[in-house]
């Protein structure tokens, strides 16, 4: 047994896990950056490389997650009473974060002064571009070739056409039961695709992070850092002001809660992933009060409809990308009207990433894709993959915590929360609570033998 758990303990310090591997990555960036500007300027095309790996990624996997998300739970009126107000209240929710993104990211403005570096080719040719207006946009989301969309990466006319594919889908009844199930086994496949993918980031964190600091020095970490903290403040104003709301309309007892979320949100916040605290939150959400019927259903449908996190942080980095394009751009502006159009479609597209770490940096991609100038969306995504750790820990965490209140709130509100389960959580009178259940369930066994 010694052997073993030295052999163990010995692997963990040269067997590095993916997010040591980028921030070790990210480090080398930075000092190569630093120290040898011009060797680093020429390793562009390692960075290119990966952003066109990550590019691949978009079409197939933007449009198997809507029509999951759509046609995946078949017809909406069988689904109840109860996932019409699941779904109300995530919407609702959701909504609240990202326009609390948009607010944080106009305010403090942390991309204002970045020069995105690219080809001097490329970039010549982005400021020939000029973004849409409103109206243009809207007929621009409905697409005459859908391949010709895909083969763009054109993420609004994917999702319009994914919508209205789900819905026929859904409306043939059983008969589109094998198109469900393809799309399915085609989101797995992209998500394993992407963990593929996402063992090359340390390579190409590190050549997009010494390109830009050999282009533009140190100082560009302070703007990156301020991203971070702009991020952090407005997942803790979201989570006090909307969640802390949200507790009081429904009545949740806080501290109960707070210790019966303890643990699957740190689990969440250390490996990036919500789905690793999925089991943990759910049996925690069962000793709190909340019937388990309840959380089955509200808790998987909320890692794909209540992102809080995610939405919060995709509108901050969005914007974030989208500033630094006004100063890379000259002539470039983007609009609030144009913030708006971008901000619905990633209330779309961010359905039903929350699983996977890091799969909403290629939500991010696709989005900037199509709303600005050809190329920008990648670099800005390529300069900012470095720090995507330390974002996804908070809003992975996030995430988790918004769902376990989706499913006390729809207790609630569906009159089934069990408060004198509540209160004894995480107490000795916890286990005499079971105990009394566990008597009243054997005798009414007997009986019915």
């Amino acid at each position: 047994m010694n052997t073993a758990i030295l052999q163990t303990e010995q692997k963990k310090w040269w067997h590095l896990s993916l997010t040591k591997q980028i921030f070790l990555g990210l480090i080398v960036g930075i000092l190569a950056g630093w120290l040898a500007p011009q060797f680093s300027s020429q390793l562009s095309f390692v960075r290119d490389i990966f952003l066109s790996l990550i590019k691949s990624i978009i079409a197939p996997l933007v449009f198997a997650t809507i029509v999951i998300g759509i046609a995946g739970g078949g017809d909406l009126k069988k689904v109840g009473r109860m996932g019409a107000k699941a779904l109300l209240y995530f919407e609702i929710v959701t909504t609240i974060a990202l326009f609390l993104g948009l607010a944080i990211v106009n305010i403090i403005r942390p991309g204002d002064g970045i020069t995105l570096q690219g080809d001097p080719g490329l970039l010549g040719k982005i400021a020939e571009n000029h973004p849409k207006t409103l109206i243009e946009t809207i007929i621009h989301v409905f697409p005459s070739s859908i391949i010709e969309s895909m083969a763009k990466g054109d993420v609004l006319q994917i999702v319009a056409f994914s919508i209205l594919f789900a819905m026929a889908v859904t409306a043939i009844g059983s008969k589109g039961k094998p198109i469900v199930e393809f799309c399915e086994s085609l989101a797995q496949v992209m998500f394993t695709f992407t963990g593929f993918i996402m063992k090359f980031a340390p390579f190409g964190v590190g050549a997009a992070m010494a390109v830009t600091i050999s282009h533009q020095g140190l100082h560009i970490l302070s703007n990156l850092g301020l991203l971070v903290i702009s991020l952090y403040a407005a997942l803790v104003l979201f989570v006090v002001f909307v969640l802390g709301t949200v507790m009081l309309i429904a009545r949740v007892p806080i501290k109960p809660f707070l210790k019966a979320v303890r643990e699957p949100f740190i689990l969440a916040f250390v490996t990036t992933s919500s789905e690793s605290a999925l089991p943990k939150a759910m049996e925690a959400m069962e000793r709190f009060g909340v019937p388990k019927r309840i959380v089955g259903f509200v808790m998987p449908a909320g890692y794909s409809f209540n992102l809080d996190g995610t939405t919060l942080y995709l509108a901050m980095a969005s914007v974030f990308v989208a500033q630094a394009a006004s100063t890379t751009v000259a002539g470039f502006t983007f609009t609030f009207e144009q913030q708006l159009m971008m901000m619905l479609s990633l209330m779309i597209t961010s359905k039903g990433v929350a699983a996977v770490p890091r799969a909403s940096l290629v939500i991010l991609l696709a989005t900037l894709s199509t709303f600005l100038p050809p190329g920008i969306g990648a670099l800005g995504v390529a300069m900012i993959f470095g720090i995507d750790e330390l974002m996804d820990m908070a809003r992975t965490s996030v995430n988790l915590l918004g769902n376990c209140l989706a499913t006390v709130v729809i207790a609630r509100w569906e009159g089934e929360f069990d408060d004198q389960r509540a209160r004894v959580f995480g107490t000795p009178d916890e286990i005499w609570l079971d105990t009394q259940e566990g008597e009243i369930a054997l005798a009414e066994a007997a009986k019915q033998g």
